[in-house]
C-alpha cells in the first residue's frame, strides 16, 4: 500500500505558544504527525533540511531577523517541500513576496479547521501526483 495522506510529517513554524499547540492539535486530528514546533527562521530553514518534513506550516512574523517568508526562499534553494502560509496580516506586500516561493495557501489567522483541511489535502494531492 503506497503513503495515503494520512501521517505526512508537519513542521510547526510559529512564535505563538496557544496558536502553535492549536494547530498541532488540529494536524493530529487530521491524521499526520507533528515532527517539530519552532519559533524561528532559522530554525525552521536548519530543521527542514535536516528533518525533511512533507509539510511546513509557516508563519510570516518569527521571533528572530528572519520572516517565514525569508526563510522559505532560503529552504527553496535545497528543497521544494509544501508550505502553507499561516498569517495575522493579509497585506499585499507580503502575499506577492510568499508568491515568489511556490506555496499551497495563504491562510489568514486565526485558523480554521476546515481551511486547514482543505489546504492540507490540496498540498497532499498535487505530491501525490508528482
Amino acid at each position: 500500500m503506497s503513503e495515503s495522506i494520512q501521517d505526512k510529517k508537519v513542521l510547526i513554524v510559529e512564535d505563538d505558544m496557544i496558536i502553535s499547540m492549536v494547530l498541532e492539535r488540529m494536524i493530529h486530528k487530521l491524521g499526520h504527525i507533528v515532527i517539530d514546533k519552532i519559533i524561528t527562521g532559522r530554525e525552521a530553514i536548519d530543521t527542514t533540511l535536516s528533518e525533511k518534513p512533507d509539510l511546513i506550516l509557516m508563519d510570516i512574523q518569527l521571533k528572530d531577523d528572519i520572516d517565514g517568508i525569508t526563510a522559505m526562499q532560503e529552504i527553496r534553494k535545497e528543497s521544494d517541500v509544501h508550505v502553507i502560509y499561516i498569517t495575522g496580516n493579509s497585506d499585499q506586500y507580503n502575499l506577492s513576496r510568499a508568491k515568489e516561493t511556490n506555496f499551497i495557501d495563504y491562510l489568514v489567522k486565526p485558523i480554521q479547521m476546515s481551511h486547514l483541511k482543505n489546504s492540507i489535502s490540496k498540498a497532499f494531492a498535487t505530491q501525490d501526483t508528482e
